[in-house]
């Protein structure tokens, strides 16, 4: 089974951040601009909250405020469901499906690491699942290698 750690080991661990103090439309730039979904919220280097476009949505969008005068800390998700490397994707999935969330922080001793999002998981899932259906194709032939 994959895990955390072999997802981050292929995509990398870097992961975009912004400051609490930083204004939502701040925020929205670098996603954009990033070409994702989700900014970690970052003070110092402890992990206190996290921002998606789905925050923007439904905090500033639906209730009438502006991106430009409000901070990342007024919207931001502040209980941050996170993951440490040795968890296994399948894991990472249900876990995604049950809090309805996209982007799990990986940390490791209580450090962040990097962050996978839910296309990493299906990605990886898929992957698995090819791999799978290779070796009983092999098996079933009598052709392995």
């Amino acid at each position: 089974m994959t895990t955390v750690a072999q997802v981050l080991q292929e995509k990398g661990h870097s992961a975009w951040s912004i400051s609490p103090d930083a204004t939502v439309f701040d925020a929205l730039q670098l996603m954009a601009e990033k070409d994702i979904g989700a900014l970690l919220v970052l003070e110092g280097s402890a992990l206190i909250g996290i921002i998606s476009e789905r925050d923007y949505a439904r905090k500033i969008v639906l209730k009438g405020k502006y991106s430009r005068d409000t901070l990342v800390r007024e919207i931001m998700t502040e209980d941050v469901v996170c993951v440490p490397p040795e968890r296994t994707i399948e894991e990472c999935m249900a876990l995604m499906t049950a809090k309805r969330v996209r982007h799990l922080p990986v940390l490791e001793g209580g450090r962040l690491v990097g962050i996978i999002s839910i296309g990493d998981v299906v990605k990886a899932v898929i992957s698995e699942k090819e791999f799978l259906i290779h070796q009983l194709e092999q098996y079933i032939t009598g052709s392995r290698h």
